[in-house]
C-alpha cells in the first residue's frame, strides 16, 4: 500500500510515493519558472505549474511502479498565501497567479493600516497587514483589472490558493475547495470560527461566492479524474499548506512541539493546541489542521521570506556556484565571513521586523572578500534569522525549545545545521526525510484513508537523520548582524 504525495512549492514541484512505514519509496521533481515583472512582484504561471505537477507525478509513477504498489490515495502540499484564478469551465487562468513574496501591495497595506484596520484584521485572522498575505494580492486585482474582476463577481472566473487550483485541475472542476490550514493564510478567514468572514471579505472586496468550500485536512474530499489526472482515479485525503504540511510530518502533534522547515524561505512553527496564542510583536497564529470533525487545531509561526532563494540568488543571480549543494564547501572553505554580513531581504523583511520596503543588502566588504566569505554569510544569516524567530517566541509565547526539528532541502547543508545549534545553544535534529512538507502530506492523505489509524501510530513512523550539538556562540556577529539589519529596512523607499 502506497500514497502518492504532491508537493506544489515556490520554484518546483515535488512528488512523491510513501510506503506504508512512511518510507519514500520514489521521488519525481521539476521545476517552474519565475517570473518577475517590476520590482517586488513575483509571478507563476498557472499553467507551467500544472505542467509541473503532471511531469513530477509521471516521473515518481514510473520509479515507484517496480518499487511499490499502486498508490491508494493522493495528498497535496502547497506554497501558501499565493493566489490563482481560473475559469470554472475551462480551467484555463486568465492572468499569472500573484506570489506570496510579492510586494506589490505594500502601499494598500500602509492605507489600511493607517485606517485603523489592523486590529480587527489580527484579531479575527492572527495575521497582519503585509502583502505575503492573500487578500491584499486579490483586491489588487480588483482594482488594477477590472475587467477580470467583473468575471469572478459574475462567477466565471474562481479564485483561490494553490490547492485549490490543483483540486480543480485533477477533478476537471468537479470541485472548488481549500483545507483550513490555506484557508487561515488569506486574512479572509475566521481563524476561531473556522469559517470565511463576510466583513473580511468586504473589507477586501472578495464575494463570498468565488470563494473555495474549506474542508479538513484529512479524509476523502474528492477523487482525482482519470481523464485529467495521468489515468489516476484516487481519493484526495490530504491537504495542507507547505509549512503545516511539514509540521505534520515531523510528528508535532502535541502542543509544544515545534519544527523548522528550510525552504525557499524558512518556517518556524510551534504547536498550540486547540487554543490559538495571539502574538503582539511579529508572530503569526495560525491554523495547523482541522479534523474531520470540524476541530481545529492552532501553531504560532514566524515567516523568514528569503534563506534557501538567497543560496539560489548566489547560484542564479551571481553564478558563484553552479548548484546549491556547492554552497557549504565554499563557505567551508574560509574560517569565518571576515566581517561580510549579508541580509537577504530580497523580497522585503518577515518576522519579526515585517518591513515589505527593506531591499537586500551586503556590508562589510572589503578588496579581500571572496565568493567564500558571501557563501558563509548567506548561511550565518539563515541561522541568525531563524534564531530571531526563536528568541522571539521565547520571550513572547514561553516557549523554549529544548531541542529545534528541520527538514528542507537547505538543512541537508551540515555547516548550516552547526551554525543554527550554535546562535541558538540548542541542539538541531534533522529529519530523515527532507521533503518533509510532502511526507506530511501523504501521511493525512493515509491517515484520512485509514493506512494509520491514529496520530499515535504515526508517530512511530517518523524519523531523523542526524544530530547536531551548539558550538560556541558568536554573539559579535549576531550584534552585527542587527545592525545590518537596520540598515536594509525601508530602502525601496528611498
Amino acid at each position: 500500500m502506497s500514497i502518492l504525495a504532491v508537493d506544489v512549492g515556490t520554484t518546483g514541484v515535488t512528488a512523491l510515493v510513501v510506503d506504508a512505514g512512511a518510507h519514500v519509496v520514489a521521488r519525481g521533481y521539476r521545476e517552474f519558472e519565475q517570473h518577475f515583472p517590476a520590482d517586488g512582484w513575483v509571478e507563476h504561471d498557472p499553467q507551467q505549474i500544472w505542467a509541473a505537477v503532471l511531469d513530477a507525478t509521471s516521473q515518481v509513477l514510473a520509479e515507484a511502479s517496480v518499487r511499490a504498489d499502486p498508490p491508494t490515495a493522493v495528498g497535496i502540499a502547497n506554497q501558501r498565501e499565493t493566489v490563482v484564478l481560473w475559469d470554472r469551465e475551462t480551467l484555463g487562468a486568465p492572468r499569472r497567479a500573484i506570489v506570496w513574496q510579492d510586494r506589490r501591495t505594500a502601499a494598500l497595506c500602509d492605507r489600511l493600516r493607517t485606517e485603523g484596520h489592523e486590529p480587527r484584521v489580527a484579531e479575527l485572522t492572527g495575521l497582519r497587514l503585509d502583502p505575503y498575505f492573500s487578500a491584499t494580492k486579490l483586491a489588487w486585482i480588483a482594482q488594477n483589472e477590472p475587467h477580470l474582476w467583473a468575471q469572478v463577481d459574475s462567477g466565471q472566473v474562481a479564485v483561490g490558493t494553490v490547492d485549490s487550483y490543483l483540486v480543480a485541475r485533477m477533478t476537471r472542476g468537479v470541485h472548488h475547495l481549500t483545507d483550513a490550514s490555506n484557508a487561515s493564510r488569506t486574512l479572509l478567514f475566521d481563524i476561531r470560527a473556522g469559517a470565511w468572514s463576510p466583513e473580511l471579505c468586504e473589507l477586501f472586496g472578495v464575494p463570498l461566492t468565488a470563494l473555495p468550500e474549506v474542508v479538513a485536512s484529512y479524509g476523502v474530499v474528492a477523487r482525482t479524474d482519470p481523464a485529467a489526472f495521468l489515468g489516476l482515479d484516487l481519493p484526495i485525503a490530504g491537504i495542507a499548506g507547505d509549512q503545516q504540511a511539514a509540521l505534520f510530518g515531523q510528528g508535532c502533534f502535541q502542543a509544544g512541539t515545534s519544527k523548522c522547515t528550510y525552504g525557499t524561505g524558512s518556517f518556524v512553527l510551534v504547536h498550540t493546541g486547540a487554543t490559538p496564542v495571539p502574538s503582539a510583536h511579529g508572530l503569526l497564529t495560525t491554523v495547523a489542521w482541522r479534523h474531520p470533525d470540524g476541530r481545529l487545531e492552532y501553531a504560532l509561526e514566524g515567516a523568514v521570506f528569503v534563506t534557501g532563494a538567497a543560496v539560489q540568488w548566489l547560484r542564479d543571480g551571481l553564478g558563484i556556484i553552479r548548484s546549491a549543494s556547492e554552497v557549504e564547501a565554499l563557505a567551508r572553505s574560509v574560517p569565518d565571513s571576515a566581517g561580510v554580513v549579508f541580509v537577504p531581504a530580497l523580497t522585503g523583511l518577515g518576522a519579526p521586523a515585517w518591513d515589505p520596503h527593506a531591499r537586500g543588502t551586503i556590508l562589510g566588504i572589503g578588496r579581500g572578500t571572496t565568493a567564500a566569505h558571501l557563501a558563509r554569510a548567506t548561511l550565518e544569516a539563515i541561522a541568525y534569522q531563524v534564531r530571531d524567530v526563536v528568541d522571539l517566541m521565547a520571550t513572547e509565547a514561553g516557549v523554549a525549545l529544548p531541542v529545534l526539528a528541520v527538514d528542507g532541502g537547505a538543512s541537508a547543508n551540515d555547516l548550516l545545521c552547526e551554525l543554527q545549534a550554535s546562535t541558538l545553544q540548542v541542539p538541531v535534529v534533522r529529519a530523515a526525510v527532507l521533503d518533509t512538507t510532502g511526507l506530511g502530506a501523504a501521511l493525512l492523505a493515509g491517515l484520512g484513508t485509514g493506512v494509520w489509524a491514529s496520530q499515535a501510530e504515526l508517530g512511530t513512523v517518523v524519523r531523523r537523520d542526524a544530530r547536531f550539538e551548539p558550538g560556541p556562540r558568536d554573539e559579535h556577529g549576531f550584534t552585527r548582524w542587527h545592525a545590518a539589519v537596520e540598515r536594509s529596512k525601508g530602502w525601496a523607499l528611498i
